[in-house]
């Protein structure tokens, strides 16, 4: 394929530009920052470690900025954007900027927290600069719906990229830890300053990778019924186990045997456990309880 001119991608000056002719102002309820510095993106999309073949989602590719970059590096690239005048818009851009890539753009103009089903091939890879509100719940639902997806890099605020590559034993482990690790092997891939946001955000953010795991975390539990449990560990985090599943399990004394039968001490705490060991309580709930 041939190789974009650089100037291809937005600067600062691109960006206000765009937004200007669009009246678009960010906005704090969406969480919208957009990246104004092309050299960013181009490192979010080599950390992405995108190849020519790769069918890239985007969620909330807003004025288009990281789209561009991944257009340049991906065989294809599908955003997904909730906001009407920023979908309206992000193909015009596309078209202009990029017009021997054009055809290798698709958008989709929805919630991500809604999307089921993408048009085009089956996505390879997941990059995104998610919104910090809804960073999460995303991330959990894109890598549960599409399962095609090997690859996963996002920026996310700081503080919610240490929570997701968290281990047991971290102050900061929790259920997005646990959630995330279920699919995929999690960790922090670099920091993202302030500058390179318009407006500038007042948090600092991190790119976190997501490699999907080669093979599921084999066990007779549904993911319902495992992540069921993780919600309960951690709905109590000061309590033990033994306390804390008393609910999920029907009584302390029905938890406390599941957790003995997996192997897990009843005085334990959530926030030591793999989600290996969140599988194997999960497998011992007693049936029939609730």
């Amino acid at each position: 394929m041939s190789s974009p001119t650089p100037d291809a991608l937005l600067g600062p000056a691109d960006v206000r530009e765009l937004a200007a002719a669009l009246g678009v102002r960010p906005t704090k309820q969406r969480g919208q920052n957009f990246v104004i510095d092309a050299n960013t993106v181009r490192r979010i999309v080599r950390t992405a470690d995108v190849h020519p073949e790769d069918v890239v989602v985007e969620v909330g590719p807003g004025l288009g900025s990281l789209t561009l970059a991944l257009l340049q590096a991906a065989d294809r690239v599908t955003a997904v954007e909730i906001d009407d005048v920023l979908a309206a818009a992000l193909p015009a851009t596309v078209a202009a900027r990029m017009p021997d890539r054009a055809d290798r753009f698709a958008l989709v103009h929805s919630d991500a927290m809604h999307v089921t089903e993408l048009p085009g091939p089956a996505p390879t890879a997941l990059v995104a600069n998610l919104p910090y509100n809804v960073a999460v719940p995303v991330l959990l639902h894109m890598l549960d719906t599409f399962p095609s997806i090997e690859r996963t890099l996002v920026m996310v605020q700081s503080e919610v990229a240490d929570r997701l590559a968290a281990t047991p034993g971290s102050k900061v482990y929790g259920v997005p830890s646990v959630k995330a690790n279920w699919y995929a092997e999690v960790k922090r891939a670099g920091a993202i300053g302030r500058n390179v946001f318009w407006p500038a955000p007042n948090v600092d953010s991190g790119l976190v990778s997501l490699v999907r795991r080669a093979e599921p975390i084999k066990t007779t539990a549904t993911k319902k019924e495992v992540f069921a449990v993780v919600d309960a560990a951690f709905a109590q985090r000061r309590k033990t186990l033994r306390a804390a599943l008393a609910g999920w399990a029907g009584s302390a004394a029905a938890a406390e045997a599941a957790l003995v039968a997996a192997g897990v001490s009843p005085q334990a705490r959530g926030e030591s456990l793999t989600v290996e060991e969140f599988v194997r309580i999960a497998e011992r709930k007693e049936p029939g309880t609730q």
